[in-house]
Order: structure tokens, then sequence, then C-alpha cells
């Protein structure tokens, strides 16, 4: 066995000082990844709308996550290798452009350092395994699902539906459930958040939540399993709840103003990946 993992099995301390660094070079990959895929899936639409119209688009440049290189949005100043260090740029840089001195979103930073921090709590909280690595996986992309959703209130398939079939395949030799509470979890996850979809058009006659939301339900529940879905609904409605009326109240925002329910999605998630075996003793106690 290699000596590095042997070392990350043995100390706590290393595995969560690696994974903490590894957390915050992904965190910088997510931040371009919450900008460009939105914009990469507008031009899709646009393409595909003038198809249909039977117009022909003028080529437009190559952009992808991958190109072109990163720059100021202000004065197109190409980003250096280290000015795109995760955090300590932004520190060095006094959170301003090199070229323009316009300022740099503060946001970048925090993704950055949340992720981080959320990346070493994973393997302090799992250990040195494939049970951490999934966890990993399943922490990062919901990250990205949350802002994305919170930028355009959008959830892109791009991620969710891979994100489910990955808990499926995890899930197969019992990863943080058995697979037949991961498929159960899967099609549950769509359908609940379907019915009230549905329940609430008829009653209303308006649109409480998108289509995406009943995919992310459903990648969730195919990760962790479908006894913990109804705690995830009752997490994320309250948040969702007490936030959307204190923004109401605090902006003085309109009531029918849209407010994403990812991100609570999101936080239910988390909530019960790492607390799901106590929250179900607790809630089947009941009973």
């Amino acid at each position: 066995m290699p000596i590095l993992i042997v070392q990350l099995q043995e100390s706590t301390l290393l595995l969560i000082s690696l994974f903490t660094l590894i957390g915050l070079m992904i965190g910088s990959f997510l931040n371009v990844v919450i900008y460009r895929l939105p914009k990469m899936m507008e031009r899709t639409w646009q393409l595909q709308c003038a198809e249909l119209r039977g117009e022909t688009l003028e080529m437009q440049p190559v952009f992808n996550i991958a190109t072109p290189r990163s720059i100021c949005p202000n004065c197109q100043h190409k980003i250096a290798f280290w000015e795109n260090i995760p955090i300590l740029s932004y520190l060095l840089l006094r959170g301003r452009c090199s070229g323009c001195h316009s300022r740099i979103s503060v946001r970048y930073p925090i993704i950055e350092a949340i992720t981080g921090i959320m990346s070493g709590f994973v393997a302090w909280y799992f250990g040195f395994g494939w049970a951490m690595m999934a966890a990993l996986i399943f922490v990062w992309a919901l990250m990205v699902l949350a802002v994305i959703d919170i930028d355009t209130h959008l959830l892109p398939d791009d991620i969710t539906l891979p994100l489910m079939w990955l808990g499926l395949l995890f899930n197969m030799y019992g990863g943080f459930t058995d697979l037949h509470s991961a498929v159960i979890g899967a099609v549950a996850g769509y359908l609940s958040l379907w019915t009230i979809y549905w329940v609430f058009k008829l009653v209303t006659g308006k649109e409480g939540m998108g289509y995406g939301d009943f995919k992310l339900l459903a990648a969730i529940g195919a990760w962790l399993g479908w006894s913990i879905l109804p705690l995830v609904i009752l997490f994320s409605s309250l948040v969702g709840a007490i936030a959307g009326i204190g923004l109401i109240i605090a902006a003085k925002l309109n009531k029918d103003i849209m407010i994403p329910f990812g991100p609570y999605l999101v936080g239910g998630a988390l909530i019960a990946l790492f607390w799901r075996q106590e929250i179900n003793h607790a809630y089947f106690g009941l009973f």
C-alpha cells in the first residue's frame, strides 16, 4: 500500500489538511463552472431556437468550461496563474484586478473558502476511503447547484441527472444506503415534488417550483435513500419559508417574488448526509 495512503489513514490532521487544500482548489474550479455553465446553456438554447426557426447563427468563439482563459470582464485582462491561487490571490490583489483595478467579487474567495472547509469536514467525518470520495463529489455538486440556482433560478440537467446516476451506482454495493432504498428514493424524490407542484398549480394557478427541483430531490434520494426524504423536504421548507419571509420583510420585496428552492434542498441534503442516522432514529422513534 502506498505510503501516502497509509499516512492519510493514520493521521487525521494530515487527511483534513490535504483535503481542505484540495477543496480550496476545487472551489476555484467551481467558480468557473458556476459562471460558465449557465452561459453555455443559454448558447445551446439560442442555437436550438434558431434551428427551429430555420435560421443560421453566426459562428461564435468557443466557450466551454476550459476555453477561453479567464479574463477580467471589465478590461479583458487575462488572468495569470498567480492571480488564480484560491483566496491568497484575492488577498494579495486586495480584491482588485491587476489590470484595471476594478473590484473582484468577494463571492469568489467565499466559495473557495466554503468548499475548502466543507471538504475538510467531509474528510474528518468519513475518514479516508470510498465513502469520503463519494461524499466529496456529492457535496461539490450540491454547492454548484445551490449557487447557480441563486443566480439564475436554474438547476442544470448537466449536473442533476449525472448526480442521480452516480448516487445509484455508488449505492449498488451499499454506499450510503442499499440499492433498493436508493432507487425508491430517486423515484419518490421526483414524484413527491412533482405532486406538490401540480397540486399547488391547480389550487393557485401558479407554478411554485421548477422541474429542476424535482430532479435535484431525485438525486438526493438516489444518494441517501427514500427514508430521509420527508425530513429533507421538511427542513428545506422550514428554512425556505423563514428565509423568504425574512427577505420580504427586510428588503420589502414583493410577496410574489420567486425564491429558488434548490439552495434549501441542498441544505437539507447536507444535514441528512452527515446526520441521517441520528435523524432517522429520532424520527422513527416517535412512532
